[in-house]
């Protein structure tokens, strides 16, 4: 099968084409022939191998896993002996530790979840990572109530996308931090308030919300918190850091600032199973949820994906085509 398969970590040019064998599954597990994948922020830290305290768990020199891509969409091809949630046939999408970026792809049946009827293969890709990071973050980590004012900081990016609706759809008050250029798509995705970062710095105005999800980490914690209420939560869901550490040191010390403060702040720490995606479907179904997509690559273009990814500052979700690679199934 075709594969982008990384051997050493570097630039986006690290990421090749090449053929591969198909993989073998286990007895738990089911084989996707891939539709669909979309590109997150964790495929530029896989790429890479920074922070490099993420080398620990990747591989040290090279990468463990050398295939690329965890978000899926596809049609299950085959399961295993123990599987019985789903059968070949059944259209399907999961996050995956690794290995989307590909013809066919080997899930665990825990991880798996009926596509959204309502979904393009190419619009269910989106979903996983993205889609569950921005439940867990507003409604388990975040315990958004309806009613509640809540700010977005990133709100055109793939996460943050899903995070306005959610949010929307959870009965919040939204208010959506991005560029002028990306109004117009936050307003379609709900806001409800609009707010340009390059004119106003929402930490230094003298609205207060009763919730911040955090998705880009440009602030100082400090300057967060004066935006929050007095019992108000902050989620961080994303952030940067340093090469060596990455945002570990910004997670390590909000979560003990928390212990001191009236204020909670919280770290999104979604698992990758197949409830969140359940309750997604739900909302996608029921029109509360849409994805957004910025643009389409296919298979073979994967490292300009990337590239894309991390110098243009892309809105909403890239998506990785695999359909026309495999379309005699």
């Amino acid at each position: 099968m075709k594969a982008i398969v990384q051997h050493s970590y570097g630039t986006a040019d690290v990421l090749k084409l090449a053929e591969i064998d198909t993989p073998r599954i286990a007895d738990t597990e089911v084989l996707i022939r891939v539709r669909a994948a979309s590109v997150n922020h964790a495929d530029w830290v896989y790429t890479t191998g920074t922070p490099l305290l993420a080398r620990l768990a990747f591989g040290m020199r090279t990468p463990k896993l050398k295939v690329r891509g965890k978000d899926v969409a596809g049609t299950v091809e085959a399961v295993g002996a123990a599987v019985t949630q789903f059968t070949p046939g059944d259209n399907v999408y999961a996050e995956l530790e690794a290995g989307s970026f590909a013809e066919f792809a080997p899930a665990p049946q825990d991880k798996v979840a009926l596509m959204p009827a309502t979904l393009t293969f190419e619009q269910a890709a989106t979903v996983p990572l993205a889609g569950t990071t921005a439940l867990h973050g507003l409604r388990d980590a975040g315990n958004l109530q309806p009613g509640q004012q809540v700010l977005i900081n990133g709100a055109s990016g793939g996460v943050g996308t899903f995070a306005v609706q959610i949010a929307k759809a959870l009965g919040a008050e939204v208010a959506a931090v991005c560029s002028a250029k990306n109004f117009a798509l936050a307003r379609s995705l709900g806001a409800d308030h609009v707010i340009d970062y390059a004119v106003t710095d929402f930490t230094q105005a003298s609205q207060r919300y009763d919730l911040i999800f955090d998705s880009i980490g440009n602030h100082p914690l400090r300057r967060l918190r004066r935006a929050l209420t007095t019992r108000g939560t902050l989620v961080l869901s994303s952030g940067t850091g340093g090469r060596v550490l990455g945002p570990m040191i910004r997670i390590l010390r909000a979560l003990s600032m928390s212990l001191f403060v009236t204020q909670n702040l919280r770290v999104s720490t979604a698992t990758a199973d197949s409830r969140p995606l359940d309750e997604l479907t739900e909302l996608i179904e029921s029109g509360l949820v849409t994805p957004a997509i910025d643009r389409t690559y296919p298979l073979e273009h994967t490292a300009d994906a990337i590239r894309y990814f991390a110098e243009q500052h892309a809105r909403a979700k890239i998506v990785i085509s695999v359909l026309g690679n495999n379309q005699e199934g």
